[in-house]
């Protein structure tokens, strides 16, 4: 399976964060699943760090990724143009772009975000 990882699951897997259930670190540590990291959360982390919402590094976080077998998921223009086909059920402008990925490429989207399962039966809701 292909699973794209939400920022925060991303973020839960690699502080070994308590909020990540068990069902999600089984989808991530799965070694026959494809884990995806957008660089829509790597943006998302740094625009957050650089205000002080969220203190991490996210030079070290990004060096970390093909530790865990992650890989990096470029923002194409399909992706954008399939922002137009959302519905408004989210406004999240990260979240949004995510999901646009999800549905274009196609991922599972691993999410602990209820809204995120409103646009496709795909997401994996953790």
């Amino acid at each position: 399976m292909k699973i794209l990882l939400d920022t925060h699951i991303l973020l839960w897997w690699l502080n070994d964060d308590e909020k990540l259930t068990e069902t999600a670190r089984q989808f991530i540590k799965n070694t026959d699943n494809d884990i995806y990291v957008s660089h829509v959360s790597l943006w998302e982390i740094q625009i957050k760090a650089m205000s002080g919402k969220l203190n991490t590094n996210v030079e070290i976080l990004i060096q970390q990724l093909p530790a865990n077998n992650f890989q990096q998921l470029p923002i194409h223009i399909n992706h954008i143009l399939a922002l137009a086909t959302l519905p408004p059920h989210h406004q999240d402008p990260f979240d949004r772009l995510l999901i646009a990925q999800a549905i274009s490429e196609p991922l599972h989207l691993l999410t602990h975000d209820k809204n995120i399962s409103l646009y496709s039966a795909s997401t994996l809701l953790v």
